[in-house]
């Protein structure tokens, strides 16, 4: 076993953008924004607008706020967000998803 040089840590918001890639990797949903201090505050931390992360020692919860498109089969497309979303944390961090929560907040109609 190899001797540990020093502690690694990886940031929330670093989490959060890596989840906000994965999403870009699944057809039909994407993240919803915040209302406005929401958004002001996730400027200033620099993370994911619509996402929020947690994460304790080597685990990590991550909530989503999405939009689906309408006609898509909503538990499908969010099941297969959270896969995406958690490989994608794991393989980068290594640090273990506990879980990816998914909130839809609106259909989009149209386009």
């Amino acid at each position: 076993m190899a001797d540990r040089l020093g502690e690694i840590r990886v940031a929330d918001q670093v989490i959060a953008i890596i989840a906000a890639v994965a999403v870009e990797e699944v057809l039909d949903v994407t993240v919803r924004s915040g209302g406005l201090y929401q958004d002001l505050a996730k400027k200033l931390n620099g993370g994911a607008k619509g996402i929020t992360v947690a994460v304790t020692e080597d685990r990590v919860i991550v909530d989503m706020r999405v939009s689906v498109r309408y006609g898509a089969q909503i538990h499908r497309v969010c099941h297969t967000l959270q896969e995406k979303v958690k490989e994608a944390v794991e393989s980068l961090t290594g640090l273990f998803v506990e879980a990816v929560n998914v909130r839809v907040e609106t259909i989009e109609i149209g386009k």
